[in-house]
């Protein structure tokens, strides 16, 4: 037993360092995507989005490695629904299709693995402790669980399994805490300054490889944004600025900690959303790295991308009412 957690341990480490692809700074983005805003109760939130994950850039710490030879790439469907009941209460849930892909280019050839199938869920539960406030403040929390829907358990060509980062799931629950605020100013009433820290407190897989363990780090992600609306030919547009600060502590296999895994990033998101109809949205993101420094050797986001549509659906009461008078 004690000789083949070594192998699997060392096993881990090794092609970590010499590849920089065991462990990378992207993948599924759960903690990414979850924060609606609902400006008014009794609605029903639905978002539909594609997001594409880039990571192109070999970095040991804070140096780039000139070495393009490897390739990550991360492509997600989501789907982000949540429902505001209660005046201050709300619930939300983010289901995901993923497809990752490795290439390693080396001697004019090129390697490919990826996985691809239903990836992980959060369900979400927030409160609202301060709303619409004389000096238009907002304040909500929320909590959650991570629910690990995904197979972890794929395999290569070979029939291998694929290691934990490149798997669609987890095979683990985290417990998820969101803290929200924003504020808008009477100068510019359509302008909005907000922020929100998400928190996940990761599990562990107690089956990797079969009967060794894997925990993926925890991870902070915290936001500061600025958004707007102008009335351009008759459509709203909203255009918005985020800032993104990421830490995630290192992975773990039998309680150990893995090395190139974990770090610090900072990000800027220039974003904006068009109104098309009355209750349909649509919004597009790029975010793009202005500090990485990942612990050791690893691949890091080179940019993501990221486009979808937003449907506000009415609430059931407005439904019931309607059909009552009809």
């Amino acid at each position: 037993m004690m000789f083949r957690f070594l192998s699997v341990f060392i096993g881990l480490g090794f092609s970590q360092l010499i590849a920089g692809q065991t462990c990378c700074s992207g993948g599924i983005p759960l903690s990414n995507n979850i924060g609606l805003e609902f400006n008014e109760d009794n609605t029903l939130l639905l978002n539909i989005s594609y997001d594409f994950n880039n990571l192109n850039t070999l970095k040991n710490n804070t140096e780039t490695l000139d070495d393009n030879s490897r390739l990550r790439t991360t492509h997600s469907i989501l789907i982000n629904t949540g429902y505001a009941f209660l005046s201050k209460w709300s619930v939300e849930g983010l289901f995901t299709w993923v497809n990752q892909r490795r290439i390693i280019s080396q001697f004019d050839s090129e390697n490919l693995d990826q996985t691809y199938g239903i990836g992980d869920a959060i369900v979400l539960i927030r409160y609202s402790l301060l709303k619409n406030t004389p000096k238009n403040w907002n304040l909500n929390i929320g909590a959650g669980v991570k629910i690990p829907l995904g197979s972890s358990t794929e395999t290569n060509d070979q029939g291998i399994t694929l290691n934990a980062d490149l798997q669609p799931g987890s095979n683990a629950w985290d417990l998820v805490y969101l803290v929200g605020t924003s504020k808008t100013f009477d100068f510019r009433p359509t302008m909005t300054f907000s922020s929100r820290v998400v928190y996940r407190q990761t599990g562990e897989n107690d089956s990797y490889f079969g009967n060794s363990s894997y925990k993926f780090g925890n991870e902070i992600q915290a936001f500061l944004n600025v958004s707007d609306q102008f009335l351009i030919k008759n459509t709203f547009v909203n255009p918005s600025l985020s800032f993104k600060y990421r830490n995630a502590e290192k992975d773990e296999t039998q309680g150990f900690d893995i090395p190139n895994t974990g770090g610090d990033w900072v990000f800027i998101i220039p974003s904006f959303s068009v109104k098309l109809f009355q209750n349909i949205s649509f919004n597009a993101a790029a975010e793009l790295p202005l500090y990485s420094s990942p612990d050791g050797i690893q691949l890091t986001p080179t940019y993501r991308l990221t486009t979808g549509l937003l449907f506000k659906l009415f609430s059931k009461p407005e439904a019931l009412t309607l059909n009552q008078e009809l």
